[in-house]
């Protein structure tokens, strides 16, 4: 039901936090923070709740995503969705009907069976079934080509209106204020940080916003600096009247083969999809004053999508067409959504970009922010929705609108490793690029860059779970680093410039190791939260007496600049500057790179000691060379200026060194342990259990160093640990459950963070984090690969090389 309109309100002139939109995130981000006891947040809704996209919502409420802490989100939200009837007397139309999940397809059944394992390990029910249990639970659809399916009795949906009328209920009974009728026309923002925001009412003043306004987010983040890569798309689904058979809270059926949803709806079906390649639309159609609206059928559009359909519906052949709803949906460049303070302006935040899960995730993503807003950190790391993963080359609306229609069709597509974006590439380029297309290489996106992923791929890779088409490549560029020379294009690692008097005392305070050491000493660290957790990992070299170049992972770049410029203190005498695009770097690595470095002229590379760094020459180019290296052969990571990189690159190819691309990158520094933030490392890992305690200087004041010291004294609860797998022939990609043995109940004890084949050990290797007290040297456990139990043996120290005495010989 939609919500009675109400007479405008005149909002405060002062509140603590403005929530901007009156959809179900901003609802439930109102909600959240009245919970928490702020009396004086106010929430603004130009028109009246649910009157953007939240209204027309199928609100499926789906509970297993991607990671544990997606998926607890959404567990968050179907407790709250359950639990908030009782709280406010407010129905929300909660209905825990189930749904299956269909494979028409061997690569999607495999799919699906490592979802169902997943479920295991994050506590979601979920179970494989046979096609004919499946067609047993959905009569009415066509089974004929069903392989098998997942059954989630827990998932359900929900009544959207009624649903953010329980959250508004809710949220005003705890003082939270809400004003209907009253336009934001602009954040405010004074030195970098909200002020308050200008209204149709007059201004209201305020330490924090939370923009939730959906698809119109974009261009009142603009107001304030900040670029918000959001773009909105057509989306569609049928409703038809009432068909004989269809029962009232049918379980919905997902046949994503066929990119479809179905479920009952008022005794007929209401038929979604997410077809492979969406339609965008620029905002500047919509206005304003889009409220309450649906867009124009388009039956030529979802006619592919109706034949699917058909098929697997036989009874919607004879059913009566209610509508052909279409609606705006906003979606960002990766399919996640936003969630959390921006870089560019401290005090706002983003709670936008749904890409259609808005109200399966706005209870727990409400929650989220608000503890954001209130603490500083959310409640648990959500790196994959850090608001500032993006490079402003994705967020331009050229780019924004190639990308958004194919987001919207992988909604479905079978997450396969290596998979790629096809729309929206070729934005930024590596100072190498031209020579990476003439050497073969097959490129990636990262962060805008285009990067080689690998070289000699005469056509696009098969993606699939089993041993991929690269396998063979991959191995040549491996076994280059490991018996002569391979060169790694690491230039689109973030680069930052932190100069001053206090350089030294500063970074001795935001990172966890010490970084007063003479100049020319490379140091690996971390720099943490208050809780101890690591906000990001970095290599810094330190240049001179008052001079560091940070080099921060590729997409860190924005949130670590961000991170720094927010600790420094007023008297601070430093400077912080983002050079990433000024210096291009190579890794030379290899057991013939010293020969290489003689070849080259330059043999002053060999004099560098390992983790020093000093000034070289070579092909008479200046150039600064770090000793150290990421896949565990010795050589050096050489940074020049940016122009000067095609001619070093010449001279070090004619002395024989090779490309490698980022899969072998990957494959080598997971044989020897390193790590990489987003998989390994988060905010919900310490140094202690990433193995990283060597890196901790604790007589220095670094953030976190209080919480991190009460973790010392009562133990650690998980560690990162090697597994190296029995069978060869197993392919395992990552974020797979890790369980005590390979027969008996499931046992769960953690889960795969990295996983590739080590080409210079023979088998596949993972990185896992387990049970502390599982982590034993030798220890034999499993790996649930799909429906496989996969034999591995534990490691405490590296598959390759493990006392490190390669990385130290030139």
């Amino acid at each position: 039901m939609r919500a009675a309109a109400p007479s405008a309100a005149q909002p405060p002139s002062q509140a603590s936090v403005v929530v901007i939109g009156g959809g179900v995130m901003g609802c439930s981000t109102l909600y959240h923070l009245a919970k928490a006891g702020v009396t004086d947040a106010v929430l603004l809704e130009r028109h009246q709740l649910t009157a953007g996209t939240t209204w027309h919502s199928a609100a499926q409420v789906r509970a297993l995503r991607s990671s544990r802490n997606l998926t607890a989100l959404i567990r968050y939200s179907i407790e709250l969705y359950q639990s908030l009837e009782v709280e406010t007397g407010q129905a929300t139309g909660w209905i825990q009907n189930g749904s299956l999940s269909i494979a028409t397809t061997p690569e999607r059944l495999i799919h699906i069976e490592r979802q169902a394992a997943l479920a295991g390990l994050y506590g979601v029910a979920a179970e494989m079934v046979s096609a004919e249990e499946a067609q047993a639970r959905w009569p009415l659809m066509n089974g004929v080509d069903v392989l098998g399916a997942a059954w989630s009795p827990e998932d359900g949906r929900v009544s959207p209106s009624d649903l953010c009328a329980a959250l508004a209920k809710g949220a005003r009974a705890r003082g939270g204020t809400i004003c209907e009728g009253v336009g934001v026309e602009a954040i405010l923002t004074e030195g970098g940080r909200v002020r308050g925001v200008e209204t149709s009412a007059g201004a209201v003043r305020c330490d924090a916003v939370a923009l939730c306004g959906g698809l119109w987010s974009r261009s009142l983040g603009a107001s304030a600096g900040v670029e918000i890569p959001l773009w909105p798309c057509e989306h569609f689904y049928l409703l038809t009247k009432p068909v004989e058979g269809v029962a009232s809270a049918m379980p919905t059926l997902s046949d994503h083969d066929g990119h479809l949803y179905i479920r009952d709806e008022s005794g007929g079906f209401l038929v979604g999809c997410f077809e492979p390649m969406g339609k965008p639309i620029d905002p500047e159609r919509l206005g304003d004053d889009f409220a309450f609206q649906l867009l124009p059928e388009d039956w030529d559009h979802f006619e592919p999508m109706m034949l699917n359909a058909l098929h697997r519906l036989p009874a919607l052949e004879t059913a009566e067409v209610r509508m052909l709803l279409n609606g705006p949906e906003s979606f960002t460049p990766d399919g996640a959504f936003l969630l959390g303070e921006t870089a560019e302006t401290e005090g706002l935040f983003l709670g936008c970009g749904m890409n259609s899960v808005g109200v399966a995730s706005a209870g727990g993503a409400g929650m989220a922010l608000a503890q954001h807003i209130l603490t500083g950190r959310t409640p648990f790391d959500l790196h994959e929705l850090e608001p500032n993963r993006f490079h402003a080359a994705l967020s331009s609306a050229s780019a924004l609108a190639a990308r958004a229609p194919e987001v919207l069709g992988k909604h479905y597509e079978i997450a396969h490793p290596g998979r790629q974006w096809a729309h929206a590439r070729d934005l930024r380029r590596t100072p190498l690029h031209d020579e990476w297309v003439r050497a073969g290489a097959l490129f990636g996106q990262v962060y805008g860059f285009e990067r080689p992923l690998y070289f000699g791929a005469e056509a696009a890779p098969r993606l699939t779970f089993g041993r991929p088409d690269w396998f063979d490549a991959v191995g040549r560029e491996v076994a280059a680093a490991h018996e002569a020379a391979a060169l790694f294009d690491l230039s689109s690692f973030g680069k930052i410039e932190v100069a001053g008097r206090d350089a030294a005392a500063f970074l001795n305070r935001v990172c966890a190791n010490q970084m007063d050491r003479p100049p020319g000493r490379v140091i690996y660290t971390a720099m943490l939260n208050q809780a101890g957790g690591v906000v990001s990992d970095l290599t810094a070299i330190r240049l001179s007496e008052t001079r560091y170049r940070l080099y921060v992972g590729t997409a860190a770049i924005k949130r670590d600049c961000a991170w720094l410029r927010r600790a420094l203190a007023a008297e601070d005498d430093v400077a912080l500057e983002d050079v990433t695009e000024r210096f291009a770097v190579i890794g030379v690595m290899g057991p013939e790179a010293a020969r290489v470095a003689e070849r080259i002229g330059a043999p002053a590379l060999n004099a560098v000691p390992y983790f020093r760094a000093a000034e070289v020459e070579i092909a008479g180019a200046p150039a600064l060379a770090a000793r150290l290296s990421y896949v565990g052969e010795a050589g050096w990571e050489i940074t020049s200026a940016a122009a000067e990189a095609p001619k070093l690159y010449a001279a070090l190819a004619a002395a024989g060194a090779q490309p490698a691309g980022l899969f072998a990158q990957t494959s080598m520094r997971i044989e020897k342990g390193f790590l990489a933030y987003g998989h390994d490392l988060d905010e919900d890992v310490t140094p202690l259990e990433a193995g990283l305690a060597f890196a901790v200087a604790w007589d220095t004041p670094f953030i976190g160093r209080k919480a991190l010291s009460a973790r010392r004294e009562r133990g650690v609860e998980r560690r990162l640990v090697t597994l190296l797998f029995e069978d060869a022939d197993v392919v395992p990609i990552g974020l797979e459950p890790v369980l005590r043995s390979c027969a008996g109940a499931a046992d769960y004890i953690g889960a795969t963070t990295s996983a590739a084949f080590g080409y210079r050990v023979g088998r596949p290797v993972a990185l896992a984090s387990i049970r502390a007290e599982a982590a034993a040297e030798g220890a034999s456990l499993a790996v649930a690969i799909g429906a496989r139990r996969c034999a591995a043996t534990v490691r405490l120290g590296p598959a390759f090389d493990p006392d490190g005495t390669r990385l130290r010989r030139l």
